[in-house]
């Protein structure tokens, strides 16, 4: 098997999350990992297996795959703790983003896909798909000149109750709602960050801001920020208790506060600059604690008027500032452009899996390799990580794309293996194997 000279700090991160698997298998998951960056056109596991140069070991690769899906959780938290954690310091406060995306399949005998709600119908206005559906844990980082960069860490395969009857007995497979395994994320994250010192904050989808997630996060010191329903049940702060009264004191208000009319209120609104997707917006607001029953007790809530609307938003921390709130639900966007390049650069669901567990293992693995190529290029200058020569019509203020940072690791590791074949003995047979990796990926 060929494996390809990765950059020093790739080649560490890959053996790093190879350390969680069987010794025996360790140096396959390495030529794996290694053919997913050199993979071209569909990125079926076939594809990977030619890249990787380990084509006729495919039996074992595929039962590698398995292997993964079922060790996700303890791979996932060697990429946590072993590489983002220096990302991390200094840092007095971590946002995570909670969002769900659906994967298309096709063909027969697919274990765990089913008729799911599309969420990006298109001209064709489909309003169903079918495939997976996971529900992803990311972190959501700032970096400067490039805003938002979402790290997505860990997803679970939601499988419908009709679903689960399909899959085989031995696999014990419990059916578990997207909230349920919502939850499990949060206290798998708050579990291995207890120990770090900072503020863990979650800004979730609107689907999510319910009473399993929103009660659980609380439990775990979670705070959560996210959309809040026009129609949401909000009740006023309690009064104090009087006195000689026995009892616990009010959790909730009587008086129902309806948004509705909070904002069609003219007093109180005001005006500042917020930080929205990259940049810095004047945008009038309104904010005031109330108590809601999902949450468990206060929240705070801020009206944003936007486009001659309004929209509500609520955070879980009643203390939070008002520039944080809409700060963190606009960073929540950058998931959403992890998910498209997961499908267009790494081609997450394009490998063409029929068993359950290789699938998980599969999708984990385009997550991670999203992840470290984003680590890998987050202290490189942008003059490295794009090459413009061959496009000059392109915008030169532009950020470099997922796209170009994985190009940009391609470039590397071909100017490691140049090198590599330029120094020492035998520099003929060397330049012939590195030639015959490369015809392929020109032809």
């Amino acid at each position: 098997m060929s494996l390809w000279t990765m950059p020093a700090e790739l080649s560490g991160w890959f053996a790093l999350l190879a350390g969680g698997l069987d010794v025996r298998s360790q140096a396959r998951f390495l030529a794996l990992l290694g053919g997913m960056v050199f993979a071209r056109g569909r990125r079926t596991v076939t594809s990977w297996l030619r890249a990787a140069g380990i084509a006729e070991e495919f039996r074992p690769a595929y039962s590698l795959l398995w292997t993964v899906g079922r060790r996700a959780a303890e791979l996932a938290t060697r990429l946590l703790l072993g590489v983002l954690r220096p990302l991390a310091r200094g840092r007095p406060r971590l946002l995570f983003g909670l969002d769900d995306t659906p994967t298309k399949r096709y063909g027969p005998c697919v274990q765990g896909a089913g008729v799911h709600h599309n969420p990006t119908p298109g001209p064709a206005r489909q309003k169903f798909v079918y495939g997976h559906v996971w529900v992803t844990l990311a972190w959501l980082v700032r970096r400067p000149g490039w805003g938002c960069i979402a790290l997505p860490l860990r997803a679970s395969l939601y499988v419908r109750r009709l679903d689960v009857a399909g899959l085989p007995p031995e696999y014990r497979w419990p059916f578990r709602t997207k909230l349920t395994l919502a939850v499990e994320l949060l206290r798998w994250l708050a579990f291995r960050l207890k120990h770090w010192g900072v503020a863990l904050w979650l800004a979730a989808d609107g689907a999510y801001a319910r009473r399993e997630v929103l009660r659980a996060a609380r439990r775990e010191n979670i705070v959560v920020v996210s959309r809040l329903r026009k129609d949401a049940a909000l009740r006023d702060l309690p009064g104090p208790r009087p006195k000689r009264r026995r009892g616990r004191p009010a959790i909730y208000g009587k008086r129902r506060i309806v948004l509705a009319k909070r904002a069609g209120q003219r007093r109180g609104w005001r005006v500042e600059d917020f930080e929205l997707y990259g940049r810095k917006e004047a945008r009038r607001y309104k904010t005031f604690l109330a108590t809601w029953r999902p949450a468990g007790g206060v929240i705070r809530v801020v009206l944003v008027e936007q486009d001659g609307s309004w929209a509500a938003f609520f955070c879980t921390d009643p203390e939070a500032s008002v520039a944080d709130v809409p700060t963190a639900v606009s960073d929540r966007a950058s998931i959403e452009q992890a998910f498209h390049d997961l499908k267009e650069v790494w081609g997450a669901g394009q490998q063409q899996l029929r068993n359950v567990w290789a699938n998980v293992g599969a999708f984990h693995l385009n997550l991670w390799l999203h992840t470290l190529v984003e680590v890998w290029a987050w202290e490189r200058a942008e003059g490295r990580l794009i090459d413009r020569r061959a496009s000059p019509w392109d915008d030169p203020g532009r950020r470099p794309s997922h796209a170009d940072r994985r190009r940009a690791v391609q470039r590397e590791s071909l100017r490691q293996e140049y090198r590599a074949a330029g120094t020492g003995r035998g520099q003929a047979r060397k330049y012939r194997r590195l030639a015959r990796r490369l015809l392929p990926m020109v032809i």
